[in-house]
């Protein structure tokens, strides 16, 4: 799935419990951390493909529960509630490898297997048949709903995702909704 859609379906993970903005800001980031193997693209678009270090390393280095288990102890020392950050972090992180393993066939039909014991061990690589392609109708409803989530959160809680780049645009945001469609809503912390 597209990062934006990891990073939304994190940041709704967040909205499930009363977190500081430094704590959702954490979960949400957990939600698309694991795509940081992928930067290699970068360094094979400068070379001009002479390296392959995203094909070679995409869904191998930040895919598996190794790089889990280091994000997560990292954000439970970063947050005020570090229990449920961590947890919250975790599930994040795990709902990032579940969003591949269903929607993140490439348009060539080929798929990338999670190295999920990595590096504990290299089997098994989670792979499931019924993946659909990154282009297709469900993996763009399921952004959809995620943004109309959190705009709906957004006017509700007065909070959008935009507060993990700018609290100001985030407050921008928050009273245009409020402007736009006027009714009951509650603070969130």
């Amino acid at each position: 799935m597209s990062p934006i859609t990891h990073f939304l379906a994190g940041w709704a993970l967040a909205q499930t419990a009363e977190l500081s903005r430094r704590e959702r800001m954490l979960v949400s980031v957990a939600g698309v951390i694991p795509d940081l193997d992928g930067l290699g693209i970068v360094v094979d678009l400068a070379t001009h493909g002479q390296t392959d270090w995203w094909g070679k390393y995409h869904h191998e280095l930040g895919h598996n529960l190794g790089f889990c288990l280091i994000v997560t102890v990292v954000s439970g020392c970063l947050a005020k509630r570090k229990g449920l950050t961590a947890l919250l972090v975790f599930l994040s992180f795990h709902l990032h490898l579940l969003c591949d393993l269903v929607g993140a066939r490439g348009p060539d039909g080929d798929q990338w297997p999670i190295p999920y014991l990595v590096p504990f061990s290299p089997l098994p690589r989670l792979v499931w048949s019924g993946q659909w392609a990154l282009n297709t109708w469900p993996n763009l409803l399921f952004t959809a709903v995620l943004l109309a989530l959190a705009l709906r959160w957004a006017w509700q809680r007065g909070c959008s995702p935009l507060e993990m780049i700018s609290t100001r645009a985030d407050a921008v945001v928050v009273a245009a909704l409020r402007r736009r469609f006027p009714g009951a809503s509650r603070q969130n912390s």
